[in-house]
């Protein structure tokens, strides 16, 4: 008998380079960081991903999307939760050079659950 691992839902927002870079990964893994792009903040609630895929990702690439994906809950305890505006406006913080161990506990595939344009 095998136990399934604990996951965590996580969402990110993106715009349609970003999410093309996703598919040739073959929706198992975020893309590296661009050097300006120190780090890779997915975020703790869908309401708050379609505010950025929506407000900001449509604005400056005429496209947003909203992803969804599971994280090994284990994994995610070393990343602290980010309060970066309102209660709701949560983030995770993962240093640009930690995201190749952060996608190899990427639970599924990421998947695209809404779309803005």
């Amino acid at each position: 008998m095998t136990s399934r691992q604990a996951t965590t839902t996580l969402w990110r927002p993106t715009g349609p380079k970003e999410l093309d870079l996703v598919r040739e990964l073959d929706w198992c893994g975020w893309p590296p960081r661009l050097p300006e792009q120190p780090i890779f903040y997915p975020v703790l609630n869908e309401d708050y991903a379609v505010k950025i895929a929506r407000d900001w990702n449509v604005k400056h690439d005429g496209a947003g999307f909203v992803t969804r994906f599971e994280v090994e809950s284990e994994f995610l305890r070393r990343y602290p939760v980010q309060q970066v505006g309102g209660r709701t406006i949560l983030e995770l913080w993962v240093p640009a050079e930690e995201l190749n161990e952060f996608n190899a506990h990427i639970v599924g595939r990421i998947q695209v659950v809404r779309e803005f344009r």
